[in-house]
């Protein structure tokens, strides 16, 4: 069996992207299995691999680990991307959770309505020019430094390097406004282990999105049997 982390989820990118960044960003190589059927995904339950019945699902150093909190915090341990103290990880803490508030407004964005779509994407963008990135343009230019926390490369860092790309898809001007950023990210996208990763990146729109929902239909009605 390989040693490589293994990754079982949809095949797009969802909740386990920002996985994926974290271990490429490491230079650590993983392999995917892709669910395609909901037989796929029943079995994984069946089997006692879901923990609370929902993916992500990585499978790394002997574990089962489901929740993308969990498994980012681990990842970024082992991989030495999470400080050198309590102090620098309560900052990559901070940092990280406010980024995956922004995060998870992308994230649901394709699930808008279509009458909604215009407003939800003016929401985006309102929340990362006024709320979130201004909070890391001043980080950044307060301490001079190339990285977010202790000058040294974090998962802060990697969790806001896909968060630029990820608003610059649906606003491509959105650092317009914010040089420190628009310095940040160069520098990021031409570290050795990211620039491999780029290419790679799927589309954020899911593959899989029909999959979703007939997931969530039928944990639905899992429920409704056990009941």
């Amino acid at each position: 069996m390989s040693g490589k982390p293994r990754l079982i989820y949809l095949n797009g990118r969802g909740r386990m992207e920002s996985i994926r960044w974290l271990l490429a960003a490491a230079g650590v190589e993983f392999e995917e299995v892709y669910l395609e059927t909901k037989e796929q995904f029943e079995k994984l339950i069946k089997d006692g691999s879901l923990l609370f019945q929902q993916v992500p699902l990585v499978e790394i150093d002997g574990m089962k680990m489901v929740q993308t909190r969990a498994i980012m915090s681990y990842i970024a341990g082992k991989y030495n991307l999470y400080g050198k103290d309590l102090k620098e990880r309560a900052l990559i803490d901070m940092y990280v959770e406010g980024i995956s508030d922004l995060m998870q407004m992308i994230l649901m964005f394709p699930f808008s309505p279509p009458d909604a779509k215009e407003k939800n994407l003016e929401s985006i963008k309102e929340r990362a020019t006024n709320r979130y990135f201004p909070v890391f343009e001043k980080v950044l230019k307060q301490h001079g430094q190339d990285f977010l926390v202790g000058n040294k490369f974090s998962w802060a860092d990697v969790q806001l390097m896909e968060a630029i790309l990820a608003v610059e898809e649906k606003v491509p001007d959105v650092l317009s406004g914010f040089p420190q950023l628009q310095v940040f990210k160069t520098k990021m996208s031409n570290m050795p282990t990211i620039k491999k990763f780029l290419p790679g990146c799927r589309n954020f729109f899911i593959v899989g999105i029909l999959l979703i929902l007939a997931l969530k239909l039928y944990k639905t009605k899992l429920k409704q049997q056990r009941a």
